[in-house]
């Protein structure tokens, strides 16, 4: 890294090379400053809700990790992980640093991480005051005596109205996420969606946390009343946020936690949940928590009555609202509890043939980590229209920076460890996939979560199924008995043998890269 980079990085320490600083804002300021830059609107609940214009999802193609000496030989370089020089990174900073510096700037300085013992300190530079707003509520607050001594790890600058020209920057488009774990920094650019902040800081948790003994996972979690744990696994829109919000237990978190030799904590101070379709008799604590303080991407908003239209799509399925994790009531806080006594791996199966629910043995619960199998669904990542059948292995491929087998050692010794039951819950289709069929009703998965969670699947009888050796419960309280086996919900049973099949021998055909992994 050359002398004026090292400059430039300390100039980020004290902050004097911007024009104007606004420094660690109230919400209600935050609010205020981006109204007046007209950046966003009220709801009539009070949320602020702003567009993201042409990026309304992460832009997985456009991320890049500076490979230089000291991280060369630790990622997992590849499709995911794709590598740029050190001169990019300089140059792009360069560049960052000069649009910004005629600027005023907004700056978060917070934390990641609710186990004193493992957070990292995070400082965001912004030229938005609504996206400071945004990890403010997404990231864990300071008091005020521990801002005081704050002296950030890790710095994240995000320049949305910078584009990059990708024959001069070398960058694949305008749009820019470059990763220095060297030089702990990461720049944004080129995009307005506020997701790539938070998925930028979960890749650099997803590095550093396995070096001090800590499983980062892609997952939520909730603690009984009686301190027992549930980890919820699973892509966006597999219900995560969803079913970890629970009026009967505890939430720890709805995306990113760690699992250390003391238990689970969470990555996060907020919470950022899929709003398309929300309803408040489904999901009564997500409705009431998006209020004032909470951020509102790319939804409706009526111009007179500004009531918000969560089932409109007119700008992306993807649409999202961010809010600080105590607003959802009886979280726990400190984000921190025991050891998980159940494992639930969430799978959106737009093919329609996976059992709702099925019992996974410690060979099966490695075979379906390592998998990591759902349907993407539309909106998540720039250029998806409709679920997509896919492998992200972890459950978190795109934010994965070492090895898979990494990750899967860590979960596996802990599984065995603490003796977890682990479960696969399909919340996709049923009665034919995709177009035909329909999504698995709510009530009916909360119900599958609660027996699993309560022992009652411990004592129920199983079926094997013939074709995915999936160990199917015959009865589940509050679900009907032919909703549990999939083939009984279509009318074409030699199609769903078809698919069956299909999706099968595709879950054999991705496993065989993992087959050596140390698990």
């Amino acid at each position: 890294m050359s002398r004026d980079t090292v400059a430039n990085l300390s100039s980020l320490t004290d902050l004097t090379r911007f024009k104007k600083v606004f420094y660690n804002l109230s919400v209600p300021t935050l609010i205020e400053e981006s109204l007046r830059h007209n950046q966003g609107v009220l709801s009539r609940r009070g949320a602020i809700s702003v567009l993201t214009g042409k990026y309304t999802g992460r832009s997985p193609k456009d991320k890049f990790i500076v490979e230089e000496e000291t991280t060369r030989n630790d990622i997992w370089w590849g499709e995911v992980n794709r590598p740029a020089p050190p001169e990019v990174f300089e140059r792009l900073l360069g560049k960052v640093l000069t649009y910004l510096e005629k600027r005023a700037v907004f700056v978060f300085d917070g934390f990641a991480g609710a186990d004193p013992n493992y957070r990292l300190a995070v400082r965001f530079i912004n030229e938005f005051p609504w996206q400071n707003l945004f990890v403010h509520q997404l990231f864990l607050r300071p008091t005020a005596k521990e801002l005081g001594n704050h002296r950030a790890d890790f710095t994240v600058i995000c320049a949305p109205g910078l584009q990059a020209d990708p024959d001069v920057d070398g960058t694949r488009s305008e749009a820019f996420i470059l990763l220095n774990l060297r030089a702990r920094m990461v720049l944004i650019g080129g995009t307005h969606y506020a997701g790539e902040m938070k998925k930028s800081i979960f890749t650099v948790m997803n590095f550093l946390m396995p070096q001090r003994g800590v499983m980062p996972m892609h997952c939520s979690a909730n603690v009984g009343k009686e301190g027992d744990v549930a980890l919820f696994f699973g892509l966006s829109g597999t219900g995560k946020t969803t079913l970890s919000a629970d009026s009967e237990r505890h939430l720890i978190g709805d995306d990113e936690h760690g699992w250390s030799d003391d238990g689970v904590f969470n990555f996060e101070g907020g919470c950022y949940a899929k709003c398309i379709g929300l309803a408040r008799e489904n999901e009564p604590q997500i409705w009431e928590a998006i209020r004032f303080g909470s951020v509102l991407e790319n939804v409706v908003v009526d111009g007179e009555t500004r009531e918000v239209d969560y089932a409109s799509d007119r700008y992306t399925e993807n649409t999202r609202a961010a809010y600080p994790v105590d607003f959802i009531p009886g979280a726990r806080i400190p984000g921190m509890a025991g050891h998980p006594s159940t494992i639930l791996f969430l799978a959106a199966d737009a093919s329609g043939v996976l059992p709702p629910v099925s019992r996974l043995s410690f060979d099966q619960a490695m075979f379906y980590f390592l998998n990591g199998y759902t349907s993407k669904l539309a909106g998540t990542e720039r250029g998806v229209t409709e679920p997509q059948a896919t492998f992200s292995t972890c459950f978190g491929a795109p934010f994965l920076p070492l090895h898979p087998s990494r990750y899967a050692a860590m979960l596996g010794e802990r599984i065995k460890r603490h003796k977890s039951n682990v479960y696969l819950l399909n919340t996709g289709w049923t009665g034919g996939g995709y177009g035909q069929g329909r999504r698995i009703k709510l009530p009916y998965t909360r119900a599958m979560v609660t027996a699993a969670l309560n022992g009652d699947l411990q004592t129920v009888a199983y079926d094997k199924d013939p074709v995915f050796d999936l160990m199917i419960p015959r009865e589940c309280p509050h679900v009907p008995p032919e909703v549990l086996v999939p083939r009984n919900t279509w009318k074409d049973k030699t199609a769903f043998d078809q698919k069956a099949k299909e999706l099968a021998d595709r879950f054999a055909k991705n496993f065989e890269k993992y087959k050596h992994a140390d698990s």
